[in-house]
């Protein structure tokens, strides 16, 4: 069994409070877990408007399918047009 862990930082340009902050993140947390059936939680910046960290969590028997399902969502959540991704990090356990 392996276990991925996906750190992702993130900002988000046109928030102007916590109320746009989390309306941009929630739409992306859902966003992830309907199209990759992944776990997903904001771990930190809880209380700034502009910023985000995201775990997001992946659990397979092979580690290849693990590792493409995060490179995915990295490229996916690159995409979304709330959130910039500053930088990320995987992880495999």
């Amino acid at each position: 069994m392996t276990i991925g862990l996906l750190q992702i930082e993130c900002t988000i340009p046109g928030s102007r409070s916590l109320k746009d902050k989390r309306r941009a993140i929630k739409s992306l947390k859902t966003l992830l877990r309907n199209r990759f059936n992944c776990s997903v939680a904001e771990i930190d910046y809880k209380d700034m408007w502009a910023r985000s960290r995201l775990a997001v969590c992946v659990v397979s028997d092979e580690t290849g399918h693990v590792s493409a399902q995060l490179n995915e969502i990295v490229r996916f959540a690159s995409k979304h047009h709330a959130v910039l991704v500053e930088d990320y990090d995987i992880e495999m356990m």
